[in-house]
């Protein structure tokens, strides 16, 4: 709720000097979104990418692997952008690999959001489920996705007595 009503105050300030306020909010929150997000991948030490706090949730590396297919999904469809074909990671790949690919998939999201929008937000896109949902699902899952992965990357560096790069000053 809180991350849309700060989307949503972002939209009304940016609405008054652009055709595409959704966009430039997505563009404009990429930089510190990739910030904390790699920061905390490079944080975590190499051998701790497999620790997972309880045996149902994903382990650290799978999380990063989330997070790449995560990311060129939702910019792919946001910056209406073919998706790159990029190899099927598993998470288990180790640290460098990895931190490499967090990275890529953050690149990737920089060109893909330039051609962003908010005019194509109507147009379809293939969902998950293969069935077609208005690409303004692909604006809203990319931001709440940074939150929610950038969250659960903060609490596995905690529960492993690191801190989290948006909590250093």
């Amino acid at each position: 709720m809180k991350l849309a009503i700060l989307i949503l105050s972002l939209v009304s300030a940016a609405a008054a000097q652009s055709k595409s306020p959704v966009s430039d909010v997505l563009r404009e929150m990429l930089g510190g979104r990739e910030k904390n997000t790699v920061g905390a991948f490079e944080e975590m030490p190499a051998d701790k990418y497999e620790y997972k706090p309880t045996p149902d949730q994903m382990t650290f590396g799978h999380l990063a692997a989330h997070i790449v297919e995560g990311n060129y999904y939702f910019c792919a469809n946001a910056g209406d952008v073919p998706q790159p074909k990029t190899e099927e990671l598993k998470g288990t790949e180790g640290k460098d690999k990895l931190v490499a690919a967090v990275k890529a998939s953050f690149a990737f999201c920089h060109t893909a959001l330039e051609k962003a929008d908010d005019s194509k937000m109507s147009s379809d896109i293939k969902w998950f489920d293969g069935k077609p949902k208005a690409r303004a699902w692909a604006f809203l899952g990319l931001a709440s996705s940074w939150a929610d992965h950038y969250g659960l990357a903060a609490m596995y560096l905690r529960l492993n007595g690191l801190l989290p790069p948006s909590a250093k000053k």
